[in-house]
């Protein structure tokens, strides 16, 4: 599947609203939220948020938005398997939908609720539950383990609708893991600041663009968040060599192999090596075509669309004649 460089309307009747459409999770507030309003500009992109992780990428198939954000993997807690069991496409659903680019976002939690005792901010007794989305509880384990043992942790969409749960809770009793923003607009207390892990707690985003969406603004926007990163032009910058430019950008394929063959992932695997290409992650989630069986993920350096020495089309035609099937879901500039 190739991107498309086509432009088309899709915001508005008889022309009163072109500009493109972001999807993001939401509620407003949330990591995606926030990371969504690092690239886009306010006043290029109209922005809707869904309430789960599977809508944004039925938002943008559907062309209801021209992009969506969803959040990829974390620094501290790894990959987000609700983003890699859509990235799977069991279904075929979506045929339209590649990644065009990513962000990174420095991610710092915060348990938001209300005070119990003014006069003792640190007193967190009275909180009996903790909502937030899995991957906060998972970068937050120390705080949880040794400031709230025992209390109550509960799984929900996304850490803005946490922050949202804890406020309607009228007994007061219930907190969130969720972002200092979210905590100001809700008018929520901050009972505890910077609860993750680490220090470098950082969450990586893909966009995901729809073929045939429009590409111009988009480019822009993104152009601009490199230059104000102090990143490189797309195609390296003057001066680098062909070795070099593969290692500004990077491309995800998904696959499966014969289950009972032996070595078919090394198989694969080998298609990279002998590319001389750079692997930077590998992922797998269960097929869901038989027990046991799985759809596997890999992330490497290069770019299909700027390949000088041919080495990403050689690794994905070499891919493609070992594999069971394979999918390239896209290639975008490395921005780290």
């Amino acid at each position: 599947m190739e991107p498309s460089g086509g432009q088309q309307q899709e915001n508005g009747q008889n022309g009163q609203d072109t500009k493109p459409t972001v999807c993001f999770l939401g509620p407003v507030s949330s990591y995606t939220h926030q990371a969504t309003l690092d690239t886009f500009p306010t006043d290029k992109f109209n922005f809707l948020p869904v309430d789960t992780i599977k809508d944004i990428f039925d938002t943008t198939q559907s062309g209801r938005a021209d992009y969506g954000v969803v959040p990829f993997e974390n620094s501290s807690n790894g990959s987000v398997v609700f983003t890699l069991d859509q990235f799977a496409d069991r279904a075929g659903e979506y045929p339209d939908l590649a990644i065009h680019a990513e962000i990174y976002l420095d991610v710092h939690h915060c348990l938001v609720g209300h005070y119990y005792h003014r006069s003792n901010r640190l007193n967190l007794t009275h909180v009996k539950r903790v909502y937030s989305h899995p991957q906060a509880f998972g970068q937050c384990t120390k705080f949880l383990r040794e400031t709230l043992p025992g209390v109550e942790t509960i799984d929900v969409s996304s850490t803005s609708r946490a922050a949202a749960l804890a406020k309607e809770d009228a007994t007061g009793t219930s907190a969130a893991i969720s972002s200092a923003t979210a905590a100001q607009m809700l008018g929520l207390d901050v009972l505890a600041r910077n609860i993750e892990d680490r220090e470098d707690n950082t969450t990586r985003f893909f966009v995901v663009r729809r073929r045939g969406a429009p590409v111009s603004a988009l480019e822009e926007a993104l152009s601009e968040r490199r230059r104000a990163r102090g990143h490189q032009d797309a195609d390296g910058g003057d001066g680098d060599s062909d070795s070099d430019i593969y290692s500004h950008s990077k491309s995800l394929v998904s696959f499966t192999v014969p289950h009972r063959s032996p070595g078919a992932l090394a198989d694969v695997l080998e298609c990279f090596r002998r590319a001389r290409l750079n692997l930077t992650s590998i992922n797998s989630r269960p097929s869901l075509a038989q027990p046991f069986q799985y759809v596997f993920f890999v992330e490497f350096e290069g770019h299909r669309l700027r390949d000088p020495e041919g080495r990403v089309r050689d690794a994905l035609a070499n891919v493609a004649a070992v594999a069971q099937s394979c999918r390239w879901w896209g290639s975008w500039d490395n921005m780290r």
